[in-house]
């Protein structure tokens, strides 16, 4: 039994708070059928009032570098960050979509190849049927030829599309900016981190949703190949079998199937299995983030101080908590 495990402070979430970088915020605005928590100035301000030194606004519908712009003028003594999520709205993987994202407001810091309109999300996102899960793909013929059809998809060999070249081009002339491989599957996230490697692109995020579908061998071979690898608190503690949606206005395409505990838990066992992760990959390869910002659960600073309680228990030593939460996405965003 770790010994130090009984002396710490009950204010220690707290201290390890001060410096801390969460780099997967939701906050405002968003569909009105699923509002989020909180606005991203009093996301912002209630970081800044923790400690907090920076954050990274995601969103799905439009480009969050106007959004970190306007904060930043705002809410000094917090460093602020958006970028573009490569939705279908944008067209998918559009290069006129990055180049406007790379000359608005404050500037992308990321560009990520789409959330829940990538093939793999949009192929399985369903609901309950008679207490069954069925896809919506099945259940839908609209959605099977609309959604589906248009959905974003990173081809496995080449040749490499002109309009995925033309963006990897992009990132790659601005080495400042990292590329977030969105919520792919586990083979088109591996594909990224080697065309990355391919196309010169120095950082590399692979995202929470895609290292779950990787084997701890694969993360560890992303890891050495330079890649980062993201953990949410979201991932492991949200609002199971609550029906919302984070992309389609109608209602009927309110996903349940996410929501699922047996789904949540994962495949590397829930937070238990991020110990495991953390020890087989090495601290050294992993970014810790919240992903929060739903209506449902709790603003994105109390998830932050929650995932750093969690970590404490779990026996992870300060330095390596802090290694997650302040030095690699630091690290991550340029950030001295």
């Amino acid at each position: 039994m770790n010994e130090t495990l009984f002396q710490r402070s009950m204010t220690l979430p707290d201290e390890l708070l001060e410096g801390a970088i969460d780099i997967h915020v939701h906050a405002g605005p968003h569909l009105r059928s699923s509002p989020r928590r909180v606005d991203p100035f009093e996301a912002a301000r209630q970081a800044r009032e923790a400690g907090m030194r920076a954050l990274v606004f995601m969103d799905v519908f439009k480009e969050s570098a106007g959004t970190a712009w306007l904060v930043q003028r705002q809410v000094p003594g917090i460093e602020v960050f958006g970028g573009i999520i490569l939705s279908t709205n944008h067209g998918g993987i559009n290069p006129r979509a990055v180049k406007t994202a790379l000359n608005y407001g404050a500037g992308a810091k990321f560009v990520s190849f789409g959330a829940h309109s990538t093939h793999f999300k949009v192929s399985t996102e369903g609901r309950l049927v008679d207490g069954k899960p069925v896809l919506f793909q099945d259940l839908y013929p609209k959605y099977a030829a609309q959604e589906l059809d248009r959905s974003i998809r990173i081809p496995l060999e080449d040749p490499i599309p002109e309009e995925l070249s033309a963006v990897l081009e992009l990132i790659a002339a601005h080495p400042h900016i990292y590329l977030n491989t969105g919520h792919v599957s586990g083979e088109e996230a591996l594909r990224l981190v080697e065309l990355a490697a391919r196309y010169g692109i120095e950082r590399v995020l692979i995202a929470g949703l895609a290292v779950e579908e990787l084997s701890l061998e694969q993360q560890r071979a992303a890891a050495a190949g330079g890649a980062h690898l993201e953990r949410s608190l979201g991932q492991y503690i949200g609002t199971e079998g609550i029906p919302k949606t984070h992309y389609y206005v109608e209602p009927e395409y309110m996903d349940e199937l996410i929501y699922d505990p047996a789904v949540r838990k994962g495949k590397h066992g829930g937070l238990l299995g991020l110990k495991e992760q953390i020890r087989t990959v090495g601290p050294e390869h992993i970014v810790l983030s919240t992903d929060y910002g739903v209506r449902s659960l709790p603003p994105p600073v109390e998830g932050m101080r929650q995932l750093l309680a969690c970590l404490l228990d779990m026996e992870l030593s300060n330095e390596e908590i802090r290694l997650m939460t302040a030095h690699n996405p630091a690290r991550l965003l340029g950030l001295r």
